[in-house]
């Protein structure tokens, strides 16, 4: 019996997991789809000194480092594509504009589903509260 529920619980923690980790690749591909559109390179850890190189930045951060008298912005992904992003001052700022308006056209269909919803006729079905 004992045994029976310690793998319910297992199935279960594992299930959450999982979801977790769906989760945070999702954000993490959205991100990184907005940095190479916003003009930031990509260069994958693919030697072993790059990828100790890459556990020295945080995880999935946007990040500034100054560099020959500049400022360069770096944002590392060591558990998904393995890579670090690098850009310039302008390539920060249209990733900026860039997140900005996804936000805004994310709202508006929230917004747009919102009254949607709300001018539904439900009819003989009624609210399902």
């Amino acid at each position: 019996m004992h045994r029976t529920a310690l793998a319910l619980w297992v199935i279960v923690l594992a299930g959450g997991l999982s979801g977790c980790t769906y989760f945070r690749k999702e954000d993490a591909d959205k991100t990184e789809a907005t940095l190479a559109a916003a003009g930031f390179r990509m260069k994958p850890a693919d030697t072993p000194k790059r990828e100790a190189n890459l556990a020295q930045f945080p995880v999935r951060k946007i990040v500034s480092r100054p560099h020959d008298g500049k400022v360069v912005y770096f944002y590392a992904d060591p558990d998904f594509c393995k890579c670090l992003y690098t850009g310039t001052q302008q390539e920060y700022s249209r990733f900026r504009q860039l997140a900005i308006q996804q936000r805004i056209a994310q709202e508006q269909v929230e917004s747009a589903e919102m009254n949607e919803n709300a001018a539904m006729d439900w009819g003989m079905w009624g609210p399902f509260w």
